[in-house]
């Protein structure tokens, strides 16, 4: 998956775990630059708020790590076959590029969802649009209204922007309605799991610990993973059980990665993630290190801090620290390698080379992983 950029080599029977599978860009801009450089393709294309939007739109895309175009390029890669036909590696693009795309809008909207105003260190398009409205002397809460709205209707545009990409793919009619059924499938899982992670927020409910995993596999695994690696399959023409070997070992991959992103939102480097360790803590989010820690004796404590928006650097540190001692760190330390152990023997016994999870399980297991 490192090499993913490079030109492809020819087909072969036994898939070359270290071969590529997106050409690229050389002197002509990619799906997802052109479909940038194009602007929103409206009769107010001069308007300047409109144009700053797409601007921020566009910042949107740029850093991270590019994890998902990744997959989409290995599972492609891993499921190639001599004498079968399949997409070919400008479609493989297209849609690597429409996913990314995917992942810019779900990550605009969930920032005003989380009420964010930074992304991967600087500031993100609720952050840029307040800063924009008290520059032009707006009252703070206002700023704020307006910033949020800024990242919902970025959110939407890059929305509509995947969904072209997709259906624009340079691919069979078939192989883009099966694409476009992923896309619709991992949408509405997506959407699910974000409303029912902020019902989790609301105190109302007491879910398990596998309840709360659930979550995370409708909330992460489902476009993040299961999307981009059958979207590679089905571009390599690959059968129906493959794509569903893959599917599993998507929601195997997505829930490993967002655990360990709830570690790094409590005790992650903000200087290499770039996000705060007090966001989660502030809001109270149920996540698996909570759900474990309600189980445990040091509830009580842990509950009489847990949820303050008001929450200092030093109580955050007791929370830490509570954390650990009861158990939890490493009760979700441990979830961590058991999905991960499980997505590898499940690729293996698909016949899929292990290079497709190489890269995953290095952002998994290091500080880095957050800012994918």
């Amino acid at each position: 998956m490192t090499a993913t950029w490079a030109p492809p080599g020819p087909r072969v029977q036994a898939p070359d775990p270290h071969a590529a599978a997106l050409p690229q860009h050389g002197a002509h801009p990619g799906p997802l630059e052109a479909f940038l450089a194009a602007g929103p393709g409206t009769d107010v294309d001069h308007d300047p708020e409109l144009a700053a939007l797409w601007d921020a739109l566009g910042d949107a895309t740029r850093g991270g790590r590019r994890l998902r175009p990744a997959l989409v390029a290995a599972a492609y890669q891993a499921c190639r076959r001599d004498g079968r036909p399949d997409a070919g590696p400008a479609a493989v693009l297209h849609v690597a590029d429409a996913v990314e795309l995917l992942h810019a809008a779900f990550v605009m909207h969930d920032d005003v969802i989380d009420d964010d105003d930074v992304r991967r260190g600087r500031p993100n398009v609720v952050g840029t649009f307040t800063r924009r409205g008290v520059d032009a002397g707006a009252p703070g809460p206002a700023a704020r209204g307006y910033g949020r709205a800024a990242g919902i209707l970025a959110g939407d545009l890059a929305l509509v922007g995947a969904t072209r990409l997709l259906a624009t793919t340079p691919a069979a009619p078939g192989v883009v309605a099966a694409l476009l059924d992923l896309l619709d499938r991992a949408v509405g899982a997506s959407a699910a799991g974000e409303l029912q992670d902020v019902r989790l927020a609301l105190g109302v409910d007491s879910p398990t610990l596998a309840e709360v995993l659930t979550v995370t596999e409708l909330k992460t695994a489902a476009y993040s993973f299961c999307l981009p690696l059958c979207a590679g399959a089905v571009l390599a023409g690959a059968d129906a059980r493959t794509t569903a070997e893959l599917q599993r070992v998507g929601r195997l991959l997505g829930i490993a990665f967002q655990l360990r992103d709830d570690l790094l939102g409590v005790f992650g480097d903000e200087a290499v993630t770039g996000k705060s360790t007090l966001g989660d803590l502030r809001e109270g989010k149920l996540t698996a290190l909570v759900a474990h820690a309600r189980t445990t004796s040091a509830w009580p404590r842990i509950a009489a801090h847990l949820g303050d928006p008001a929450l200092t650097a030093a109580d955050a540190q007791l929370l830490r620290t509570e954390l650990e001692r009861c158990g939890s760190r490493e009760a979700v330390e441990v979830l961590v390698e058991q999905h991960l152990r499980a997505a590898r023997e499940l690729t293996l016994a698909a016949g899929l080379p292990a290079s497709v999870l190489a890269d995953v399980e290095r952002l998994v297991r290091t500080r880095e992983g957050r800012a994918a």
